[in-house]
């Protein structure tokens, strides 16, 4: 096996011939926790000449993965972005894993925005351990922080305990295995209690009640179990500098985390629906795979971070690509059309960072590296030509956050849209718009760092520079009072002259009603075959708007009379009376504009939820009603918020609502009506 590029001294690529020789695990936490210092450590440990963390504060925000060798298993290690911006890619390293490592810090505490990752890490039935790091900073507590996670995360108990000399973790003490002393007792007998109950042995309790000495090598036995089934969560001191209990955790990953023949498939079925047969972790089944992250190499071209779930990837195969992500949403995703192609499979290599190492094959359970899978994107399923699939995709958050772009220069313009489509396809959390009613291309994105990360991609990978300018909400204008008009279209200028009178009556109509036309006319007046011309030019010239270029909506256009030539009057002479007709109409004291309104769920944590009621009042809106949130961890304390707030409200509120509910709170959003715009935000709206 040839070694990595640009790393002679790297080890080849790890080749697991089996599923239960594989551990895929993911590094899940809050921003600054130390995932990625954890990640360099554990990585370091293994693979000779890699350097260790030396940094606790990089900011992670892309999906990061290394293969290695560890006790006789491969272990792909997955590190993920701890900022909420880039839960996409935490989602995404979730679905490629089938046990997680969550990082909190000793001195952090555990806060809501802890709990909300771990129950991301719940809504996929991950087994888990915990890792506590920042153990040498002064107000650093490991037993307080012990104690916060059984309260938070359910049954969690320390199963080694931290020696700490001169504020400096210098060793760990396994509970079970190592040499305790009185200090560790209460621990110690808690994580036995523990591990008791999660025991099969139903005779374990009474001997352990009367005192009877147990078995550590059973007890050891009934602790992996349980931590591979993912009903208890190990809590473990490491610290990632100094390397103190990443042996411990690796030895952990390697014994008692799940091979992938354990943790459930997702769902298959083929591109019309139907069922796939023979899907199941093994090498010799038909090959199901998935691509959970896509992103563009400089030199090596495009690359699939590709999860096989069945069967056997080869180079040069040919496959099927399947991306049906819209079907599962509910809409068409820009930049993830339906499709079915057929594609050979390009180079595979291991993950390690930056570098490749090549091989040959994947079997089911492996994660590996794709290059060139020119038709295939992030979400998407390979499989085999012959019994086509479709994995149904990871959960996708709905991005909230609206921000303008335009392009600096006509050259960055020339090069916007291809750059734009390739990165959204690559990145599932973030949505384009051509806004047509305010000419402006919009991103819709998870926050402002998730923002500031695409415009640096733009630039970097692209060399396109843009600017941001404010969101603008698309309004309509209405009549608010009836009025009658006439328009009058008559030229003579040689020949067949445009000769076209109307007189229309213009009322308004309850909100959402739309457009109305009436047709009045008696005694011929306005001949049979122009009333249709009349109604055409009407909502040419509604669409077009009349003050302020916003479409009209909600209106009737009754026609009362008229007057036609025998000769001059045409069908476009009635349209255009009929938009005159309208222009005249309109003023200041008959017509108002209408500014979008959302319907608002705003999920929060009680402690926050004034700060949140007060915020809406401010934005105008209106609190339809609160009732508690349902599957939000054991600890409850989490309402949702029912509310109507005008769209233009709205334009920052993702970045607000963090700022206000310290983290904790998140939304969705949906269009429900128009609304009278009050008329100082008119005003600013309109610039005056």
């Amino acid at each position: 096996m040839a070694r990595a590029t640009g790393r002679p001294d790297l080890p080849a690529a790890p080749n697991p011939a089996s599923p239960q020789v594989i551990r895929n695990v993911v590094l899940v936490g809050p921003g600054g926790a130390g995932k990625t210092a954890l990640f360099e450590a554990l990585v370091a440990a293994r693979v000779p000449g890699q350097r260790t963390g030396t940094t606790e504060h990089v900011r992670t925000t892309t999906l990061t993965a290394a293969s290695f060798e560890s006790g006789g298993v491969t272990v792909n290690l997955l590190d993920t972005p701890g900022y909420p911006d880039f839960i996409g890619d935490l989602r995404a390293g979730l679905r490629a894993a089938d046990a997680a490592v969550f990082v909190v810090s000793g001195a952090d505490g555990i806060d809501r925005p802890v709990s909300l990752l771990w129950r991301e890490c719940s809504a996929v039935g991950m087994p888990r351990a915990v890792v506590v790091t920042h153990l040498d900073q002064p107000r650093a507590d490991f037993a307080a922080t012990v104690e916060a996670c059984r309260r938070t995360f359910g049954d969690a108990r320390a199963t080694l305990w931290p020696v700490v000399e001169d504020g400096a973790v210098t060793d760990v003490v396994g509970l079970l295995t190592g040499e305790t002393s009185a200090e560790h007792e209460e621990a110690r007998a808690a994580l036995i209690e523990s591990v008791i109950e999660e025991s099969e042995d139903a005779t374990l309790l009474d001997r352990y009640l009367e005192g009877e000495p147990l078995d550590t090598d059973a007890l050891l036995a009934d602790l992996r179990t349980a931590i591979c089934q993912g009903t208890f969560f190990p809590i473990v001191p490491v610290s990632p500098l100094t390397g103190v209990g990443i042996e411990a955790l690796l030895g952990m990953v390697e014994r008692a985390f799940p091979d992938p023949t354990v943790h459930p498939l997702p769902t298959v079925t083929s591109p019309v629906g139907g069922t796939v047969k023979g899907v199941a972790c093994d090498p010799s089944q038909p090959l199901v795979a998935e691509v959970v992250r896509t992103t563009t190499d400089p030199y090596v071209g495009r690359l699939s971070l590709v999860r096989v779930f069945s069967g056997t990837l080869r180079v040069d195969e040919t496959v099927h690509v399947s991306g049906h992500l819209g079907d599962f949403v509910g809409r068409e995703v820009e930049g993830h059309p339906a499709h079915d192609d057929d594609e050979r499979v390009g180079p595979l290599a291991s993950p390690f960072q930056d570098q490749h190492r090549p091989r040959g094959t994947a079997v089911a359970g492996d994660v590996v590296l794709v290059s060139k899978l020119s038709r295939a994107e992030t979400s998407d399923t390979l499989s085999s030509p012959d019994r086509p699939a479709v994995v149904a995709p990871w959960l996708l958050p709905e991005p909230q956050l609206p921000v303008a772009i335009r392009a600096a220069t006509k050259s960055d313009e020339d090069k916007l849209a291809g750059a734009l489509q390739r990165l959204v396809a690559e990145d599932v959390t973030m949505r384009m718009e051509h806004a047509g009613e305010t000419d402006q291309v919009v991103l819709w994105a998870m926050g402002q760092a998730h923002v500031d990360h695409v415009i640096a991609q733009l630039a970097d990978r692209y060399g396109v520079t843009v600017t941001a300018e404010p969101y603008r909400t698309a309004l309509r204008e209405t009549f608010v009072r009836r009025c009658s008009v006439q328009g009058r279209h008559v030229k003579q200028s040689g020949g067949h002259g445009q000769y076209a009178v109307c007189s229309i009556e213009i009322e308004p109509l309850p909100r959402g009603a739309g457009f109305e036309f009436v047709d009045k006319v008696v005694g011929g007046s306005v001949p049979r075959q122009f009333i249709p011309s009349v109604e055409k030019g009407a909502r040419a010239q509604l669409e077009k708007g009349l003050l302020t270029g916003h479409p009209v909506v909600d209106v009737r256009v009754t026609l009362t009379d008229g007057k036609a030539h025998s000769v001059d009057s045409s069908d476009v002479a009635f349209q255009t009376a009929a938009a005159l007709a309208l222009k005249e109409a309109a003023n200041e004291s008959t017509m108002a504009l209408l500014e979008p309104i959302d319907r608002v769920d705003i999920t929060i944590a009680d402690d926050y939820l004034g700060a949140v009621m007060s915020d809406l009042r401010g934005r105008r809106g209106q609190v339809l009603g609160t009732e508690p949130a349902d599957g939000m961890g054991p600890e409850g304390g989490w309402t949702v918020v029912h509310a109507e707030v005008p769209q233009a409200e709205l334009s920052r509120y993702p970045i607000d609502l963090r700022s206000v509910s310290h983290g904790t709170g998140s939304f969705v959003r949906e269009p429900l009506r128009h609304d009278l715009l009050p008329a100082d935000k008119a005003k600013e709206l309109l610039g005056g």
